[in-house]
């Protein structure tokens, strides 16, 4: 899964905290390119903020939204801020603890410790479950719902059960926002695709190698044979191409929805800055999470030879299930749209490199 928690500074897909202030397009001006907002929103429809707060979270707020905003920042956001970072220092501590004397895989210029064993893995799944769970409460996640389809009995299309001996090889899901990471940490500690960048990060590169990400040079075209989910994130309503890597292994698969419904402010990450979704975020008193799992997606003869037919057929039964409209665009677009709402040159975002 795409892990962009490193923008926090401003930068990311949202922008340079110095462009964040420029004006936004209206429905009658026109970027670079000669597209009013409205053809912007249209054209990239799977990243269009729709809540309270606007396109880029910089729409324009009810006074009564205000108070809230300013009440909640001189309260509620001092607080969540300083468990948010125990929690993240604690667990950082477990992680350094519990590699002390032991030795990383290095291969193909990577580094990780997915290969501890015995009681050091026990204690890094154990608080590294708790310590999500606890930073979802943090940020207003109370209660998580979920809905468990795969507890049902049923035959696939291939005449086979449900139940079959064999385990899925990953976990595909939705991306739609950095706070799916810490749903799938607290619920099946899994692996991730993550940018290179994100093993140099201080505290969360530790953790991340602990979970055995793998890292990807993101642009690069090999990384379509590493990447598991979308590649970005969306607005939640849209579902975009799969990446191959998690269908290449030919194994069964576990498909999840993630959704995040939402009154004020919506937890997307599509069209809005690191730095101002978090602060919203610690905003917001109470934030929602639904999970649909699925039931365990067994490939035909005809899919596990072609890994982009299984992948695309496991897309279609998850916006079928999900209510998601399948959308073919992806990150180089979501460039292209940020890049006109800030004012910036296309051509020049358009060959931005993440490393």
């Amino acid at each position: 899964m795409a892990t962009e928690m490193n923008s926090l500074s401003g930068g990311g897909d949202g922008g340079e905290a110095a462009k964040d202030e420029r004006p936004l397009l209206n429905s009658s001006s026109s970027n670079g390119s000669g597209e009013t907002l409205e053809q912007l929103e249209k054209k990239y429809a799977a990243y269009v903020r729709k809540d309270a707060y606007g396109t880029m979270g910089r729409g324009k707020l009810a006074i009564s939204e205000k108070v809230l905003l300013g009440i909640a920042i001189v309260t509620l956001v001092p607080i969540r801020f300083v468990a948010g970072v125990l929690i993240l220092l604690v667990y950082y501590l477990i992680c350094r603890f519990c590699t002390l004397f032991s030795v990383p895989n290095r291969d193909d210029g990577q580094e990780d410790y997915a290969h501890m064993v015995g009681w050091r893995r026990e204690v890094v799944v154990r608080c590294g479950r708790f310590s999500s769970r606890a930073m979802l409460f943090v940020f207003g996640f109370y209660w998580i719902r979920v809905d468990d389809r795969s507890l049902s009995t049923t035959e696939d299309e291939h005449g086979e059960q449900s139940d079959e001996t064999e385990r899925p090889g990953a976990i595909i899901s939705n991306h739609v926002s950095y706070l799916d990471i810490l749903y799938h940490m607290s619920s099946s500690f899994p692996s991730f695709v993550a940018k290179r960048s994100v093993a140099r990060l201080p505290l969360v590169g530790l953790i991340s190698k602990c979970l055995g990400c793998i890292y990807v040079q993101r642009e690069s075209k090999a990384s379509d044979f590493k990447g598991v989910s979308e590649g970005t994130t969306t607005n939640g309503d849209y579902l975009l191409p799969f990446k191959t890597g998690a269908f290449l292994a030919k194994a069964p698969v576990l498909p999840l929805i993630l959704r995040y419904p939402y009154k004020r402010f919506s937890p997307a990450w599509d069209s809005i800055s690191g730095m101002r979704h978090v602060l919203l975020l610690l905003c917001q008193f109470m934030n929602h999470i639904e999970v649909v799992r699925l039931p365990v997606y067994y490939p035909s003869e005809q899919e596990k030879e072609d890994a982009k037919l299984y992948a695309n057929n496991v897309r279609k039964l998850m916006a079928t299930e999900g209510g998601l409209v399948l959308s073919d665009i992806g990150l180089a677009e979501k460039r292209v749209y940020h890049a006109a709402l800030n004012g910036n040159s296309l051509p020049r975002v358009l060959h931005q490199k993440d490393d």
